[in-house]
């Protein structure tokens, strides 16, 4: 009995030693993607597109949010003390929907409160369209990628099980082995970039609504401002100013 199983071993090594030693291959990301067919092309212009689209609005946005914080503060003094044409000025210095609300509603001043409120409001629901603009299309690309990886699958597989008709009894795991990997590779490529624009558009939807949220307070301590008892919130009270200017 140990005679044998000194023997079996004694094969086995044997065996092993007669196996030609493989070179590891190594594989790109490149390669991967080249591997993967014409549809990596679309994923890749639907990529470009969403980092354009995210990194041009972040911007945006960034810059949308860059206020002092003590703006409305500056913008109450100054009305109160009839320098309308400074208020004006302040509001201009920033690149901001914030300040733009402000400014329309100061422009409108001497009107009827409504009026007033109503020229905010309109400025404001132009100012969020601007910072929405773009933002579907990012939405198509974090749903669409997904799709063109998963219809990349069923090519694959299809290509597949057609190389497996025409081969009939004389089926090969290389035959398989170049439908199934497209498949594999535009899935995940797919959900790569659907994935990614996913988080980026949920990112900037969520920095938009804070922003909306400012403006919002804001309008609401601009009309506060306005029904504060000061004669020298009227325009027309301060003459002086705008002979100087």
């Amino acid at each position: 009995m140990m005679l044998n199983l000194l023997q079996v071993a004694g094969e086995l090594e044997g065996a092993v030693e007669a196996i030609p030693q493989q070179e590891v291959m190594k594989m790109s990301l490149f390669d991967m993607a080249v591997k993967g067919g014409w549809l990596m092309l679309v994923l890749l212009a639907l990529s470009i597109i969403a980092i354009y689209i995210f990194g041009k609005k972040w911007w945006m946005i960034r810059k949308a949010a860059d206020i002092d914080k003590n703006f409305m503060k500056d913008i109450h003094d100054l009305i109160h003390d009839g320098k309308i044409r400074s208020a004006v000025g302040l509001c201009q210095k920033y690149d901001s929907p914030i300040a733009r609300l402000v400014e329309k509603g100061i422009e409108r001043m001497g009107r009827p409160l409504q009026d007033i409120q109503t020229a905010v409001e309109n400025m404001g629901n132009v100012e969020v369209a601007r910072l929405e603009k773009g933002l579907p299309m990012l939405a198509t690309v974090a749903g669409g990628a997904p799709m063109i990886g998963f219809l990349g699958t069923v090519m694959g597989m299809i290509q597949a099980f057609f190389q497996m008709a025409q081969a009939g009894s004389n089926i090969d795991i290389t035959m398989l082995s170049g439908g199934i990997y497209t498949a594999m590779v535009t899935t995940v490529g797919g959900l790569i970039v659907g994935i990614l624009a996913y988080f980026g558009y949920n990112y900037l939807t969520s920095r938009i609504s804070d922003l909306v949220f400012m403006m919002e307070s804001t309008t609401i301590d601009f009309m506060d401002l306005l029904l504060e008892p000061a004669e020298s919130a009227d325009p027309s009270a301060h003459q002086e100013e705008a002979g100087n200017n």
